[in-house]
């Protein structure tokens, strides 16, 4: 069966590039060229992955409250905004609103797909019944690989693909400082300094938001991040 792609983008030529790209490398996609209709769409018929342009039609800003519309309603939904627009503010609003990966149109095809293939092979986790043996604990701190769920003190912490493995990179040798580089190896993904740092503020920040006493992802400046050891 063909994973399902919904391409968000306005601009009908560029649009049929990449589809006719992406049925060359064996994927089925669905176009949207507005924000209204890629809402209406994607419930309909969910993807596998979404591909999201910034600047939709008249709004320079659509793919954002887009994305951010989609995040709430399935958390786990892989996105990747794959747009023009390269400035670090830009990158890190796109990751911020919940975005896995942020690529612009100069990416090659064959990066662009290694990119998706990298996403799409963890979506094959969530069709495997749960099993015990792939859950991993530490203290009150609950990783579930099979379905990629996160819990903390039984409570649900939405986190995306990227989210989920950074931590559990972290998680799996607590007291252990995972470089950036480390980090985005155990996600599959290729991110500036800065957009890592990001991935960790919106980690550290639903951690919070479940328990305002939270206080085990610690920075360890110039080298990276660690899991707390005593839980």
């Amino acid at each position: 069966m063909k994973h399902h792609i919904a391409l968000v983008e306005d601009e009908r030529a560029l649009a049929a590039s990449y589809r006719d790209f992406l049925h060359r490398s064996g994927y089925s996609v669905s176009i949207y060229s507005t924000a209204e209709a890629a809402l209406e769409g994607i419930p309909e018929r969910r993807p596998d992955l979404i591909l999201l342009d910034i600047g939709l039609g008249h709004d320079p800003e659509a793919g954002f409250e887009l994305c951010r519309t989609l995040r709430a309603g399935d958390p786990l939904l892989p996105i990747v905004f794959l747009t023009a627009r390269d400035e670090e503010v830009d990158v890190i609003s796109g990751l911020r609103l919940g975005a896995d990966d942020y690529l612009t149109k100069d990416i090659s095809q064959s990066q662009l797909l290694a990119r998706i293939t990298g996403l799409l092979r963890r979506v094959l986790a969530l069709r495997n019944p749960e099993n015990r043996e792939q859950v991993l604990r530490r203290g009150d701190l609950e990783l579930n690989t099979e379905r990629l769920t996160t819990a903390w003190k039984h409570q649900a912490v939405p986190l995306t693909y990227t989210e989920f493995w950074m931590l559990y990179s972290m998680a799996k040798n607590p007291g252990h400082i995972r470089s950036r580089e480390q980090l985005m190896e155990s996600a599959r993904v290729v991110l500036d300094d800065s957009t890592v740092t990001s991935h960790i503020r919106r980690i550290r920040r639903k951690f919070e938001e479940a328990d305002d006493q939270f206080q085990h992802l610690e920075t360890a400046y110039g080298l990276g991040y660690r899991w707390r050891g005593d839980t």
